[in-house]
């Protein structure tokens, strides 16, 4: 499993980029990557092949993120009784 996430966003030229985030993307890509330097280069190809980048009108940021694993809590002991 690779251990990056590459997220791509596409922002309104209007947005500020500190203000850009998933939440504030006009569109946002996320895709798996093995190193961090795969998951910069991946970035632009992701968008560009989807062709929804308007460099007049948009910016691109990419990041770079680190897979998360849940962590798996033990399940409450059930009694063998209950009804």
């Amino acid at each position: 499993m690779a251990e990056f996430l590459t997220v791509a966003l596409v922002c309104a030229k209007t947005l500020a980029a500190p203000d850009c985030s998933r939440d504030t993307a006009l569109d946002v890509f996320v895709a798996p990557a093995p190193s961090p330097i795969t998951c910069m280069m991946q970035g632009e190809t992701l968008a560009a092949q989807a062709g929804l980048l308007d460099r007049a009108t948009n910016y691109l940021k990419i990041g770079c993120e680190r897979r998360r694993t849940a962590s798996l809590a033990p399940s409450a002991t059930v009694s063998a009784n209950a009804p």
